[in-house]
């Protein structure tokens, strides 16, 4: 990102916080997250529906006045917000409220419209950062978005905004917590179809993406680890040829370009390895091989961040919390850490 951009009349442009799907914990974390960080106020917009986000405010509220809920027009107007007071654009439209933990195309079109909004301020340089609260993907599919998950969705609005097609934009998914950071080569796909994703040119492909992140970020030689795919990393070719014959030779020319990859290590203790301080991150080859064990070790501080964007975007790694949605009992920690994120990447980018 131009950091020109982020400025409008000499003020820093505001982060985007999208809603998420409103019958999830989304509303009721953002109100949690400017209770607990209020300093966060004159930072964030949040791209929603003022009705449901003054409602989650009440609903969090403990032995004090709700979060006052401010809708405004434009991102512009968030210096003239009363201090205290969350900054609301009204990004969808809700025909009817959301009921806590069902899934529905109303609420779905909401939080994708919620997103696209984000997006489209972010690409035009409105914003310095976009973060996403949870949203469903059976919702996103009952509400007709073709789009599976934030990450393709993203990755399509900012390939329309830029006119190439998608395929030029290559994106990939980060997940970090405090110890590890794995980066996915396939994201959400069908185990069957993630085997066929595992290529030489789309692990290498994900080794530059990977590469070039944390370089921005500051780190001067990444130590990259690459996770085999099959058991003890093919172990030779005895328990499959993928490691041997199409993940080593795109870990070698990424070698050759300079990059500090190595592998394929075994999937089993690469992610150990990575915590103790070999690697700076691991190179995943398919959605649950990256995601169990960051989950496993962070879900609490857990940040989802999309690489090869042409804007910051980072999200809290856990999903809608159906089940215990509209209870008030959602922590808002990994949504902070997401906040953090974006936060610091918006200065680097």
């Amino acid at each position: 990102m131009n950091p020109s951009s982020t400025r409008r009349s000499g003020r820093i442009s505001p982060i985007v916080l999208t809603m998420g799907d409103p019958a999830g914990v989304g509303p009721e974390i953002i109100a949690k997250a400017f209770g607990e960080r209020p300093e966060l106020l004159g930072q964030i917009v949040v791209a929603g529906d003022a009705l449901t986000l003054s409602k989650a405010a009440r609903l969090v509220a403990t032995g004090s006045a709700p979060l006052m809920v401010a809708e405004i027009a434009d991102l512009s107007d968030l210096a003239a917000v009363p201090p205290g007071c969350m900054a609301v654009v009204q990004a969808c439209r809700m025909v009817q409220p959301a009921e806590f933990g069902h899934v529905s195309a109303h609420a779905g079109r909401a939080a994708a419209d919620c997103v696209e909004w984000a997006a489209k301020a972010a690409l035009e340089g409105r914003s310095r950062a976009v973060v996403t609260a949870p949203i469903h993907k059976e919702a996103l599919a009952a509400a007709g978005v073709e789009h599976p998950g934030h990450t393709e969705l993203l990755q399509a609005l900012s390939a329309t905004h830029l006119g190439v097609p998608v395929s030029a934009l290559p994106v990939r998914m980060m997940l970090s917590c405090p110890g590890l950071s794995t980066v996915l080569v396939s994201i959400h796909v069908s185990l069957r179809q993630a085997l066929d994703a595992v290529t030489t040119e789309q692990v290498l492909q994900t080794i530059r993406i990977t590469n070039a992140c944390f370089l921005r970020s500051g780190v001067a030689r990444p130590r990259i680890a690459v996770a085999g795919l099959n058991p003890h990393a093919g172990e030779g070719g005895l328990f499959g040829l993928e490691d041997r014959d199409v993940i080593a030779p795109a870990i070698e020319r990424a070698r050759q370009e300079g990059v500090d990859a190595s592998g394929p290590h075994a999937p089993d203790t690469v992610f150990m390895r990575a915590r103790q301080g070999g690697f700076d991150v691991v190179v995943a080859m398919y959605h649950d091989q990256g995601l169990i064990p960051v989950k496993l070790l962070g879900l609490d501080d857990g940040v989802n961040t999309t690489l090869g964007l042409p804007f910051v975007r980072t999200s809290p790694d856990h999903g809608t919390a159906f089940d215990i949605a509209g209870t008030g009992r959602a922590s808002a920690s990994s949504l902070l850490a997401a906040i953090d994120a974006a936060l610091a990447a918006a200065v680097t980018s």
